[in-house]
């Protein structure tokens, strides 16, 4: 039994769920999401925990019962509490603003990147080296925080570009580490 997939998901106090078969809507204060799971996974609203069970004991099963109610959990606490990614933009010249609702960076190319988020997520820029990619669909908040550090991702060699908050970066000796060898 899945350890993940067997734990019930204890619905908040302002929160409301509906299930009309595979498809789970969840409404709160921050908003509103909805998502259709795999239609073989049986999914229970009662005493306000929602529980999810696997029809049979096969491999996929299994492997869908985790995922589900990990799905589900994080719709609710993205209606309640919100999801952030925390990114820095490390090397000289590198630096982000925004413009109305768009992310502008400068990262080395000849011209400046703008980015327009999709709607429900929210860019902020706290310092011209901090962005803060907030929204209430983990899925989408990852992805965003994700296609901005693609833009210039970290190297490794000087470390410059853009990295999530805390992330290491390993780093190599250029040609002047090999003189010695």
């Amino acid at each position: 039994m899945s350890r993940i997939g067997k734990m019930p998901i204890a619905i908040p106090a302002g929160v409301e769920v509906k299930l009309n078969g595979s498809v789970v809507e969840v409404k709160g204060p921050k908003g509103q999401l909805t998502k259709e799971l795999h239609p073989d996974m049986i999914i229970e609203l009662e005493d306000g925990f929602i529980h999810v069970k696997r029809p049979s004991e096969s491999k996929e099963h299994r492997s869908l019962h985790g995922l589900t109610r990990t799905l589900i959990a994080n719709m609710v606490q993205g209606v309640t509490q919100g999801f952030s990614r925390n990114l820095e933009i490390h090397g000289v010249g590198y630096r982000a603003a925004k413009q109305g609702d768009k992310l502008v960076l400068s990262l080395g190319f000849s011209h400046p990147v703008e980015i327009v988020p999709e709607p429900g997520i929210e860019i902020d820029v706290p310092a011209p080296t901090r962005i803060t990619v907030r929204g209430i669909d983990k899925e989408l908040v990852g992805q965003t925080a994700a296609i901005i550090r693609d833009l210039r991702r970290p190297e490794p060699y000087l470390g410059k570009g853009v990295r999530y908050e805390g992330e290491r970066i390993r780093r190599k000796a250029g040609k002047a580490g090999r003189a010695g060898s």
